[in-house]
């Protein structure tokens, strides 16, 4: 409830003289006559009379607070609103080559990818995505959905030899052009996960970037990687050997697939920083929301106004007709 004019409501300061003046001249009230005693008035009952003569006081106050409240006009809002929500298209194109073994992300590259992408979708309800895999070769391991559970349990599953090993980045990303390039959705992006530089596939990486352009897809890239070499455990026949391995990947190729399609390049070189990596796409690819708020407005102030002349009219009935004194 909200009030029209609430300045009226300062006149419920008038209470506090009224009493007050009410208490004052309560000891006026009483008559005096001297008797020679008041034995036989101890037996006598207490009328209605009695108990009613302060009664049309209290009406007046509560008349008084009752014609406050009217005149500040009390209103009842009524609000709702209707929300709709335009999602955005991101396909995930996550490298899961030999190299993303290497232990200079804990516990390793593909696995920390794997688990700060997964924060990511869960984080964007909204959206339809889905995850690309690529290595020698390229298949789509969920297409684009908004069942996010089933995706996640889908990352999981995702692991080294899968697929032949390799770095086939433009297949990559052709793959994930061609599961969105017929969604309606007007806004669409690719996020390219990879720590190699291209060695297989019949596709370049940026004339798979060409083809996004050409369907208004931005592409992010994100190299992953410590500078400098790291270690890696390789499956030799005498079992897990663990070996260093030199850092080499293609950026300047990374930072064209990006900046052609109107994205952006990271390079992520711990869990720490691609955590950010992710969260900064996360809020420059925000969806559309729109909301339109409606707002209806009902008086209340009738019965507070029709209280304060019945309490006036009871007060008028009570002191003249039920506790009427005689004056001095």
């Amino acid at each position: 409830m909200t009030f029209h004019s609430p300045a009226y409501l300062f006149l419920l300061l008038l209470l506090i003289p009224v009493i007050g003046w009410y208490i004052y001249q309560l000891k006026n009230w009483d008559p005096t006559v001297q008797l020679s005693s008041t034995t036989s008035f101890a037996r006598s009952e207490r009328t209605l009379r009695t108990y009613l003569i302060h009664v049309p006081f209290g009406l007046r106050v509560l008349a008084i607070l009752l014609l406050s409240l009217a005149l500040a006009r009390p209103q009842l809002s009524n609000r709702w609103s209707s929300q709709s929500t335009e999602g955005i298209d991101i396909m995930m194109a996550l490298d899961i080559s030999g190299t993303m073994q290497a232990e200079d992300l804990r516990p390793t590259r593909l696995e920390a990818a794997k688990a700060v992408a997964e924060e990511f979708v869960l984080a964007r309800p909204d959206d339809q995505i889905g995850l690309v895999v690529f290595a020698g070769e390229s298949f789509t391991q969920c297409p684009l959905t908004t069942d996010h559970a089933v995706l996640v349990n889908l990352f999981r599953s995702v692991k080294f030899g899968m697929i032949e090993d390799g770095t086939a980045i433009g297949l990559g990303l052709a793959n994930a052009v061609n599961r969105m390039k017929d969604s309606p959705t007007k806004s669409k992006v690719i996020i390219l996960l990879t720590d190699g530089s291209n060695n297989r596939g019949d596709i370049a990486p940026l004339t798979a970037a060409q083809i996004a352009q050409t369907f208004g897809m931005r592409i992010y890239t994100i190299g992953v990687g410590s500078y400098g070499p790291a270690k890696i455990k390789v499956d030799t026949p005498y079992g897990k050997q663990e070996m260093t391995l030199e850092n080499e990947f293609d950026e300047s190729t990374l930072r064209q697939i990006a900046a052609q399609t109107g994205g952006e390049y990271f390079r992520a070189t711990d869990n720490k920083s691609l955590k950010a990596i992710y969260e900064q796409i996360d809020q420059m690819e925000k969806s559309k929301i729109r909301v339109k708020e409606f707002s209806k407005r009902t008086e209340s102030f009738p019965p507070f106004l029709y209280g304060a002349l019945i309490c006036l009219l009871l007060e008028v009935i009570i002191r003249y007709f039920v506790t009427r004194t005689i004056a001095n």
